[in-house]
């Protein structure tokens, strides 16, 4: 099969530009003559041209990118907002252009002989779409056009229109690193093999046999040729899900919750098939008879994971831009399509390589399917001082954002981190039966020799540490907290974080 001619519109540093939109539309500017960069777990996923320019670069640590431009600005990661400001982007393309598929937020593509044949040529095409994303959404974009989305989507970031059939010759002098695949990536550079061109020249038998199916579909992009790996074919009507809500669904997390059910129905009928999808289509309808479709498309097979992301994405997109449905969602259809099959795709006894514990997120699915999205939840750890700040419950799939930021915390418990946290009252003697406190200059009035938790018996310190002082939120006197902490090991065997603060001692955690 002859790769097919595909137009890619690309619009540079997306995640920087979405902060930019979605500030101005809150009333809040960004300033445009300052260094800006789009951090995710504190690594730098894209930034503006004047942090490029001050030595900023994707892939960098958050730390790193500070201490080169110390005017930097950084703006965490949303995915969310990156999908609802492409939105109207989308859909200008989709005014000129039918088939729309979205690649990621920020990349668009097309099959290029449909525009190309009405506006009088490629190149015009090209010219008239980018035209009318600037017009119609401020935005700046580029397009390129190969045979293949990958090539294409290259060709859209180099601003050049390859010729048909020299889609291999433009990518043999490309760097392996632009398939994106870094463990694959890694081995090819230990092995020598530093340019797609080379990785091209390997026999395709042998990439499969060596380094298995991933390293297959990216060798076929490679060469240039359509990831179709094998026989696509036409979507059986039983693939499809689809489901009915009797409330309209208008809120962000029951979205989020619904997402994560219908990816998963979607899943088992591929596999149950033996196929994978490597485009999406989603279909909503709205109580006041709207409708709202959209496609994406993956480099490679779409597994339960990437399903989830893009449907959630895709309906918090809808239900929080500007221009939002008039209603909420009552139906909702997922529609599998490039579909492809390989002996290698049924699934093993322990799951994908990758997807372990896919079992276990099955069932706890279906718990919340049964006791609502709150029934089940995940602890994330963030920032604070205290064991009691740093934990914070999420219902189960949801975002796992921390309540404070883990960055630097002055007087932050030292390690090892407690096993439990428990609070509970408690005395501390020293060895002639005084109680022992903390003088206003944080220091202990005497070595502790008993604990006692709550109305307990007693137990011998054999060793204790610190104190450690926090004065906390002291500008806020109905809010301000001064204490100080102390870790004892005692002779029943077990280890206790204690805290004083007005006058009392408790017990904060354990340690194991």
């Amino acid at each position: 099969m002859d790769p097919i001619r595909t137009l890619v519109l690309w619009c540079p540093d997306w995640p920087v530009a979405a902060a930019f939109t979605d500030h101005r539309d809150a009333g809040i500017e960004l300033a445009e003559h300052r260094p800006v960069a789009v951090v995710d777990a504190g690594t730098v996923i894209a930034c503006s041209q004047l942090a490029r320019a001050e030595g900023v670069r994707r892939g960098q640590r958050r730390r790193d990118a500070q201490a080169c431009c110390p005017e930097l600005i950084v703006v965490p990661h949303d995915p969310v907002r990156d999908v609802r400001v492409f939105e109207p982007v989308a859909d200008a393309v989709a005014e000129l252009a039918a088939g729309v598929e979205v690649v990621r937020p920020g990349v668009a593509a097309l099959a290029a002989r449909g525009p190309a044949g009405y506006f009088g040529g490629e190149a015009t095409a090209a010219e008239r779409l980018v035209d009318h994303v600037a017009t119609s959404c401020e935005a700046e974009a580029q397009v390129g056009i190969a045979d293949g989305v990958f090539a294409a989507t290259l060709a859209a970031r180099a601003g050049v229109l390859v010729e048909p059939g020299d889609t291999p010759a433009f990518l043999a002098e490309l760097d392996v690193r632009v398939l994106a695949r870094p463990e694959l990536v890694g081995l090819l550079r230990r092995l020598g093999i530093r340019t797609l061109g080379a990785f091209a020249a390997l026999p395709a038998g042998d990439v499969l046999a060596r380094f298995g199916f991933d390293a297959a579909v990216a060798h076929r992009l490679a060469s240039g040729r359509e990831q179709r790996l094998l026989a696509p074919r036409s979507v059986p009507p039983e693939l499809s899900v689809r489901e009915e809500f009797d409330d309209p669904v208008a809120r962000v997390d029951t979205a989020a919750f619904l997402a994560r059910s219908l990816a998963e129905r979607l899943h088992e009928r591929l596999a149950a098939h033996g196929l994978g999808a490597t485009r999406l289509t989603i279909i909503a309808g709205t109580g006041n008879g709207e409708q709202l479709e959209r496609t994406w498309r993956h480099d490679g097979l779409l597994g339960p994971g990437e399903l989830a992301d893009r449907l959630r994405w895709q309906l918090e997109g809808w239900l929080t831009r500007a221009d939002r449905p008039t209603a909420g969602v009552t139906t909702l259809c997922l529609v599998p399509d490039g579909l492809a099959e390989h002996a290698g795709f049924q699934r093993r006894l322990w799951g994908e390589p990758g997807d372990e514990g896919a079992d276990a997120r099955r069932s706890i699915t279906h718990v919340q399917g049964l006791l609502g999205p709150a029934g089940v939840l995940a602890a994330v750890l963030g920032g604070g001082r205290s064991p009691t700040e740093l934990p914070r419950q999420v219902p189960f799939g949801d975002e796992r954002v921390p309540a404070l930021p883990p960055a630097p915390w002055p007087g932050r418990l030292p390690t090892p981190a407690p096993a439990d946290v428990a609070v509970a009252g408690a005395t501390v003697l020293a060895a002639d039966g005084v109680p022992v406190g903390v003088t206003g200059r944080h220091q202990i009035t005497a070595s502790p020799a008993t604990v006692a938790v709550g109305t307990g018996a007693p137990a011998a310190v054999l060793s204790w540490a610190g104190p450690w002082p926090a004065e906390e939120r002291w500008w806020q006197p109905g809010e301000a907290q001064r204490l100080a902490r102390i870790q004892v090991s005692l002779a029943d065997g077990r280890a206790l974080l204690l805290a004083r603060s007005d006058g009392h001692w408790r017990v904060e955690a354990s340690y194991d």
